[in-house]
């Protein structure tokens, strides 16, 4: 068995500790009328407001170069700001996944027209993305993906279907995942591109609501009718698909996103059980913070790897399916501490918190990779599949 390495991320510095409360007081001036309820939709709330403000005031883009509207700090300190936003309940939706993901992929393989045209508008807050990689019957083996892109003069006509799409309704972009090459899904990884899709101006492109259990609309089915994508917005090789979105996922597992979903109801519950004189409570909140501090160590391990442009595709693999873990456990941990009934709707803000926790819980496990898939990553890593 093959040991795999969790690097020790550096200790914070003063300029990492001051941004910090830097921070913390930008957001208690935006925040401060939100709900707990709404704040525990955290990286689900979608506002541009809100994003064209981080952007305004230096907090997206952050590593990113000068050039492209960004600040060039360290990913430390991208880091704090991700956290602090999450810790919240931030509205991060309209910017989330095109600073996290979507602009590090088009600086690493875009031209300099797609990073000019595309790299100032994210790190304003005025361009959101969203991901365009599963695909019905075959969810998170992206390597069965069935989209196909075909080229025709200065153009790719572009058919099939995407699901679980979260803000394609809303979002300005999405970088798609399809096959280009002449063969068929057998080809699983070669013969794969990445395109970067205006889903405001591309005919052909239909973009359908699904509801999720809370009755909330984040979910999207992407169908792709002979759309017409121009050629000159070919992300990076065509054929070299499969490395980019691979590069992609490891931004997308490893963040602190990945164990902070339902950090609310966690303060909610200790402030319930604050007045309650309970042994068994106190070691189960002890317990439950020591998952959460080990988890922010493995997170922020992968950042320094992130740093240091080394490939932390398998530590982010073990980052998510573990943080989802902890996340969906939360929910059940509350309720044997707690004798409350789950209401999204309740005045209470536990109760409240609790209800909306319940019903999104059961996605977590889903998104950015299904466990049985990253668990498959993590045994080849181990050397043991």
């Amino acid at each position: 068995m093959t040991a795999i390495p969790f690097p020790s991320p550096p200790a914070d510095t003063a300029a990492v500790t001051a941004l910090r409360s830097e921070f913390r007081g930008f957001l208690a001036e935006q925040l401060k009328d939100r709900t707990p309820r709404q704040r525990s939709d955290n990286w689900y709330g979608f506002d541009r407001g809100f994003s064209r403000a981080m952007g305004q005031a230096g907090y997206l883009g952050m590593t990113w170069p000068k050039q492209y509207g960004g600040h060039e700090r360290s990913a430390f300190e991208r880091y704090v700001v991700v956290e602090e936003s999450l810790a919240a309940g931030a509205p991060v939706g309209a910017h989330w996944i095109a600073d996290r993901q979507s602009g590090p992929s088009i600086i690493k393989y875009g031209t300099q027209a797609q990073k000019d045209l595309l790299l100032p508008q994210i790190a304003a807050g005025q361009a959101a993305f969203c991901i365009g990689m599963s695909e019905p019957d075959s969810g998170s083996d992206l390597a069965a993906t069935r989209t196909r892109a075909i080229r025709d003069g200065d153009n790719y006509r572009i058919t099939g279907t995407k699901l679980w799409t979260s803000f394609a309704h809303e979002a300005d972009w999405v970088i798609l995942f399809c096959r280009t090459g002449s063969g068929g899904p057998a080809e699983r990884q070669a013969g794969t591109s990445q395109f970067l899709v205006d889903l405001k101006n591309t005919p052909g492109l239909t973009i359908r609501p699904i509801i999720d259990l809370a009755g909330q609309h984040h979910f999207n089915e992407m169908h792709f009718e002979d759309a017409i994508v121009p050629a000159d917005m070919l992300l990076g090789a065509e054929g070299q698909g499969w490395e980019q979105v691979m590069s992609e996922l490891a931004f997308e597992r490893s963040g602190p996103e990945r164990f902070l979903s339902s950090i609310e109801l966690l303060k909610q519950l200790i402030a319930v059980l604050a007045a309650r004189d309970s042994d068994f409570a106190q070691i189960t909140l002890g317990r439950v913070t020591a998952r959460l501090a080990v988890l922010r160590r493995l997170s922020r391990s992968v950042t320094a790897m992130l740093h240091d442009k080394a490939d932390a595709g398998l530590q982010a693999a073990i980052v998510k399916d573990v943080g989802a873990l902890f996340e969906q456990a939360l929910p059940d941990i509350a309720r044997e501490l707690v004798d409350a009934e789950p209401d999204p709707r309740a005045a209470a803000a536990y109760a409240g918190v609790l209800g909306n926790i319940v019903l999104n819980a059961p996605s977590w496990s889903l998104r950015g990779g299904t466990r049985e898939i990253l668990r498959g990553i993590i045994a080849r890593g181990l050397g043991v599949r």
